[in-house]
């Protein structure tokens, strides 16, 4: 069973916690005498998520290595730098810290071009995952995989945790017609895989290929530089390193936790806010309207397991709530292996068309079809949009599951 604590009480349990007990890949490849990169011209995609245990960044650790030429960066989603904001456009240029060309993957073009790797001999990612099939970061790798293998470059992925442990899978497979920037795999919606066994998954099984997945597939070589220490049943938490927030909204490790319970409900604008413009991003579910005591009393009724729900009042900072007080639940998980994280909003979104009679995924609303994309099928929308039930989804929802744990065990590193 695991207890979640207050990020307040996260941070000081880091302070004293020592060392590290998980030797990131980049630690790894620096005490390998940066094996394979040695006397390469090297591109590196990353973002402020990556660094040492010390909080030294991949990029200056690359680039003040003497025996490897750090020659060009790729800016994922929010930049190398973290200065771009979410879903705003990245720019090519150049970094003002060490002078390198900056190429943008979250632009014009999302895919590394051929012109882009031009003088380069081998690619390296690291970019700290939060589990998510709905996350950017690992797009992004699969496209830079894609080209590299096009173009005959060799890609290393310097392995990282994921923060949602390697035991918890959850959600349907993507369907076709559903692929997509935040839905590009064949996978669920989360996979219980760190990012250098998804990378491997998705080279071998010939899964990084087209948006309806109907492309010749493309595998690249791939190097994965694992991490040592790390096991199956660890959260971020237990790693002993320092979390680095990935992007804007995931201020701490638990956060990426929360973020596949609150999520999807998030897509639907207008309806319940997730704590995004407020202190606890994807932690809490409330409105003006909403009666918090009322909600909390259905919540509970439930008897969902894993889940404590408290009645939560605060006022957003920004967005389309600030200044306003709402009302509503925020929600902990009192056991985290017996809960079904990615169902959380669902049992809301219940709780609150039982109470107000509110659907935000009726036919018709205009956030179904980026609803359908993240979900990586229709069938959700279509179900749980007629009846409002969890228990009218939830057989779908875990269906795909114990197929992909046997596939994706062939890809262990740990």
């Amino acid at each position: 069973m695991r207890h979640f604590l207050c990020a307040a009480a996260l941070f000081l349990l880091s302070l004293t916690a020592g060392s590290a007990r998980v030797k990131p890949g980049i630690e790894v490849l620096r005490d390998r005498h940066f094996a394979g990169l040695e006397g390469k011209r090297v591109g590196l995609v990353t973002n402020p998520s990556g660094v040492d245990s010390q909080l030294n960044s991949t990029i200056d650790i690359l680039f003040e290595a003497e025996n490897v030429k750090l020659v060009a960066l790729f800016a994922p989603e929010h930049g190398v730098r973290g200065d771009v904001y979410a879903g705003g456009k990245v720019e090519s240029g150049k970094d003002e810290h060490t002078g390198l060309p900056v190429h943008s993957l979250f632009g014009s073009t999302r895919q590394p071009t051929a012109e882009m790797l031009r003088g380069i001999d081998i690619m390296v990612y690291d970019i700290q995952d939060v589990g998510s099939r709905s996350y950017t970061f690992i797009s992004t790798l699969g496209l830079v995989m894609r080209t590299c293998a096009e173009v005959g470059i060799p890609v290393m992925v310097l392995d990282r945790p994921n923060p949602l442990g390697g035991l918890k899978v959850e959600g349907p497979l993507v369907r076709d017609g559903y692929h997509s920037f935040v839905s590009q795999y064949k996978i669920p919606y989360v996979y219980g895989l760190t990012v250098g066994e998804l990378a491997r998954l998705i080279n071998e099984e010939g899964l990084n290929c087209g948006q309806n997945g109907k492309a010749a597939p493309a595998r690249c070589k791939l190097l994965v530089v694992p991490m040592e220490g790390w096991k199956r049943d660890m959260l971020f938490n237990d790693t002993g390193l320092p979390w680095v927030l990935p992007s804007p909204n995931i201020p701490y490790a638990e956060t990426a936790i929360l973020y596949p319970s609150a999520g999807l409900c998030g897509e639907m604008y207008n309806y319940l806010n997730i704590g995004i413009g407020y202190t606890l991003p994807f932690a809490t579910f409330a409105e003006e309207w909403v009666d918090a005591d009322k909600l909390k009393e259905k919540l509970d009724s439930y008897h969902v397991p894993g889940v404590a729900w408290r009645t939560i009042h605060y006022q957003p900072i920004s967005g389309r709530l600030a200044g306003k007080l709402i009302h509503g639940v925020q929600y902990y998980y009192t056991d985290y292996d017996a809960a079904t994280i990615t169902l959380t909003q669902f049992y809301v979104m219940q709780a609150v068309w039982e109470l107000y009679k509110k659907n935000p995924i009726s036919a018709g609303s205009d956030r179904i079809s980026m609803f359908n994309k993240v979900c990586g099928t229709d069938f959700v929308s279509k179900k749980f949009g007629q009846t409002m039930k969890v228990s009218d989804i939830a057989d779908y929802w875990s269906a795909d599951v114990p197929a992909f744990k046997a596939l994706s065990k062939k890809y262990y590193i740990y």
